[in-house]
C-alpha cells in the first residue's frame, strides 16, 4: 500500500520569523517540484512518487507518497530548496504518516488547524496547492484522490456545521484589534498595502466599521484602483509610500511580496511630519511587509501574525462549539479514504489473478484443441465456454474474499498471502 507522508510547521510550532524563511511563493513551489521531477522522468533523485507543497502565511507543509522511511529525505529536500539549515527548523517540524497524515490534511482543509478557527481561505489554498502540483506532474492517483477528499471534507464542514459562521479571517481580526487599539476607528485614515484577497477582506471589514478614509496601495495601480473603486476608496502605488505613511493613522499590510516593503527609514521620514500622532501597523503578510525595527520609533506600534494570535481566542467561541461536529465529519471521511487506499492493494491483485488464470486457460485449451483436430467450430466454442466457466467458478471465492478484505484493516496482509499462494509477483 502506498505510504503517505506529511512534514510541516505552522503558527503553533514556529514563530513568524521562521515561517517566513520557509514560506513558498507559487513560483517557489513550481521550482521546487520541478527540481524534484516526480513523475516527469526517470532521473528523480529519490523514490518520492508524488508531492504537494502547501504554503500559507501560517504554515509550510509537504505531502508525499514515498517509501516508509522517507522523512529524512523530505526534511533534506525542504532544507535544500529553501536554503535553510535543517537544524534551524528541526525542532519546529511535525511529522505524520498514513492515516495521521490524512487526518491532519482534512483538519487543515476544514479550518481546525488555522490561526483563525474555521477561516475560509485555507480551503482555496489547499485547492491551489493541489493545482500547482498537478501542473508540475507531481500528483498521481494517491495524492490526487487525497486532496480531492480533503476539499470535499472542508466543504462538508462548512455547509453542515457552524465552523465558518460569524465570518472571521486574519484580515477581519486585524481590523477588530485596530478598533480596540484606537479610540475612534471610523475617524481614522487607513492605508492598505496590497490588493489581493486579504486586502479585500480588510477593506470590507473597515467599511463595515464605518471607516471612510481608505487608501489602497499596490505595485500595480490598476489593481489598486479596482479594489479601491469597489469600496469607494483611493488608490496609489508604492512610489508614494512615505507621503501615504505620513497621511495614515493605521496601516494594514497584506501583500504577497517576497521581501520587506516598509523599512525603518520610510517610517522615520514619514513620522518627521507628524511626530506626536501615533502610527499603528498591522502586518498580516508572510513574509512580513514591515521591518520589525519600526517598533523602535517613538509613537509607532506594530502587530504581526504572532502578536495577532493572542487576540483571537475570545472572538471564536461559537466556532469552537462546532468543532466536535467537524471532527466527526473528518473521522468519517478519513475512514472512507483509508478504505480507498486499501482497495489500491487488492484491486490490482484481482486483475492480475484473473489475467494469470485466463492466460493458463487459453494456453491449455489451445494445446488440447491441437490434439483434437476433428472437433467442429461448435465443439471449440463449447470447450471455450466450459473452461471459462470452470475458471470463473474457481476464482469466485478468492475474488469475493479479496474484495471483502479490501474493506478491512488487513487488506495488505491478505493481498500478500494471496500473491504467494498464486505465485503472482508484486510489480
Amino acid at each position: 500500500m502506498p505510504v503517505i507522508h506529511c512534514i510541516g510547521l505552522n503558527h503553533r510550532t514556529a514563530d513568524v520569523a521562521l515561517r517566513e524563511r520557509l514560506a513558498f511563493s507559487e513560483e517557489d513551489v513550481r521550482a521546487a517540484l520541478a527540481r524534484l521531477g516526480c513523475g516527469t522522468n526517470g532521473s528523480r533523485p529519490t523514490d518520492i512518487a508524488e508531492m504537494v507543497i502547501l504554503s500559507t502565511c501560517n504554515r509550510t507543509e509537504i505531502y508525499a507518497v514515498a517509501p516508509y522511511e522517507a522523512f529524512p529525505a523530505l526534511e533534506g529536500f525542504l532544507a535544500d530548496v529553501k536554503g535553510v539549515p535543517y537544524d534551524a527548523f528541526a525542532s519546529a517540524l511535525y511529522r505524520y504518516r498514513d492515516q495521521e497524515a490524512v487526518r491532519h490534511l482534512f483538519r487543515v482543509a476544514s479550518g481546525l488547524d488555522s490561526l483563525v478557527l474555521g477561516e475560509p481561505q485555507i480551503l482555496g489554498q489547499v485547492t491551489r496547492a493541489w493545482e500547482l502540483a498537478r501542473g508540475q506532474g507531481t500528483v498521481r492517483a494517491v495524492l490526487g484522490r487525497l486532496f480531492q477528499a480533503a476539499v470535499h471534507t472542508g466543504k462538508r464542514a462548512r455547509t453542515e456545521t457552524a465552523i465558518s459562521h460569524n465570518p472571521a479571517s486574519v484580515a477581519s481580526m486585524a481590523v477588530h484589534l485596530a478598533a480596540q487599539t484606537v479610540r475612534d476607528l471610523a475617524a481614522t485614515r487607513v492605508l492598505v498595502l496590497g490588493a489581493g484577497e486579504m486586502a479585500e477582506q480588510a477593506v470590507e471589514a473597515l467599511r463595515v466599521r464605518g471607516v471612510q478614509a481608505i487608501r489602497v496601495m499596490n505595485r500595480t495601480l490598476s489593481k489598486a484602483e479596482a479594489l479601491a473603486s469597489r469600496w469607494h476608496g483611493e488608490a496609489t502605488t508604492f512610489e508614494h509610500l512615505v507621503p501615504s505613511l505620513a497621511w495614515a493613522d493605521i496601516v494594514i499590510a497584506s501583500t504577497g511580496a517576497p521581501h520587506t516593503l516598509v523599512h525603518r527609514r520610510h517610517v522615520q521620514e514619514a513620522m518627521q511630519t507628524r511626530p506626536e500622532r501615533p502610527l499603528i501597523f498591522f502586518d498580516i503578510a508572510l513574509p512580513r511587509d514591515v521591518d520589525a525595527d519600526v517598533d523602535a520609533i517613538p509613537h509607532v506600534q506594530r502587530y504581526d501574525l504572532d502578536a495577532l494570535e493572542h487576540h483571537l481566542h475570545d472572538a471564536l467561541a461559537s466556532r469552537r462549539a462546532a468543532v466536535p461536529q467537524v471532527e466527526a465529519i473528518i473521522a468519517e471521511e478519513v475512514e472512507a479514504f483509508m478504505a480507498y487506499l486499501r482497495t489500491l492493494e487488492v484491486a490490482p491483485l484481482i486483475r492480475e489473478l484473473r489475467a494469470q488464470a485466463e492466460a493458463i486457460r487459453q494456453a491449455e485449451l489451445e494445446k488440447t484443441l491441437r490434439k483434437m483436430p476433428h472437433l467442429s467450430a461448435e465443439d471449440h466454442a463449447r470447450l471455450d465456454a466450459l473452461t471459462r466457466a470452470i475458471v470463473n467458478k474457481l476464482l469466485h471465492a478468492p475474488t469475493v474474499e479479496l474484495k471483502e478484505a479490501a474493506q478491512g484493516p488487513r487488506a495488505a496482509e491478505t493481498a500478500a498471502v494471496a500473491r504467494r499462494l498464486f505465485g503472482i509477483a508484486r510489480r
